[in-house]
């Protein structure tokens, strides 16, 4: 691992100045890592990107304690376009592509806030579909009539136009066919390898996700409550009982693990 990129420290996130989400969130994303954020739904995962992203204010959200460095500076006072600017850019749940544009118009969106020529905008879109070749075929196609793997493609190459040195992916592998999700993570891998672009990814789909990863935290209940190598994480009894679904015994149901046996015994 080397040195990090983005720091959190001990933040905690009200909502609606009541609502106490997160509670002490620390974690690390390396200069060039791919870092996954694991846990359930109601977890926090998104909550902590928002945080990280400066979104939260638009879910009447905010971050009480704590603190969050970008390349050792806080950025607590920015805006989500100047994050943009800097080169931290959000992929959000659900895709959110602009479904009355065509595929490429939605690309193009991406390069808002750099203020590029016609030729380098030109030079960007090639750059993308150098990824995602199937964009390339539907790029006169309205999103919002294309296919779910072709909408998480159009958001994250989106998101590369913006020239990103880290991306927050939100569960990317939602309402995704199994041959699509690996696909999208493998053009992930391919990204941070070639381009050097770092990924923090919340992701439900632990196994997945430790796959893709170098290192990974597990949120429970707005709490960090396991983190690790992700190659250790995968091979840890706790992670492969209760979120992989495999006991010593082999693959189990959660209604067949009685009460005593389903208590995590890290919290």
């Amino acid at each position: 691992m080397s040195s990090p990129l983005l720091v959190v420290n001990g933040i905690e996130v009200i909502y609606n100045h009541v609502i106490l989400v997160l509670k002490g969130v620390s974690l690390q994303v390396p200069e060039g890592g791919v870092v996954a954020l694991l846990g359930g739904n109601g977890a926090g995962k998104t909550t902590t990107l928002r945080a990280i992203s400066n979104l939260l204010k638009g879910e009447r959200g905010e971050v009480t304690k704590g603190s969050i460095r970008y390349r050792d500076e806080p950025i607590a006072h920015l805006t989500p376009a100047d994050l943009v600017k800097r080169g931290v850019i959000q992929v959000m749940e659900g895709r959110r592509c602009f479904g009355h544009l065509t595929v490429e118009e939605n690309l193009l969106t991406g390069t808002y806030t750099r203020s590029l020529s016609r030729a380098e905008s030109a030079t960007a879109l090639e750059r993308v579909y150098h990824y995602f070749p199937r964009l390339k075929t539907r790029r006169n196609s309205q999103a919002g009539y294309t296919s779910g793997g072709e909408q998480q493609m159009t958001a994250v190459g989106r998101a590369l136009m913006a020239n990103p040195k880290m991306i927050l992916l939100d569960e990317p592998s939602m309402g995704l066919a199994p041959q699509i999700l690996a696909e999208i993570f493998a053009i992930v891998r391919d990204l941070n390898q070639k381009e050097k672009v770092s990924f923090l990814l919340a992701e439900q789909n632990t196994n997945v996700a430790l796959k893709n990863s170098d290192y990974g935290y597990i949120l429970e209940n707005g709490r960090i409550v396991m983190d690790g190598p992700a190659k250790d994480l995968a091979e840890n009894e706790d992670v492969k009982e209760f979120y992989l679904g495999v006991a010593k015994e082999g693959r189990k149901s959660f209604r067949d693990i009685k009460s005593y046996r389903r208590r995590k015994r890290w919290l």
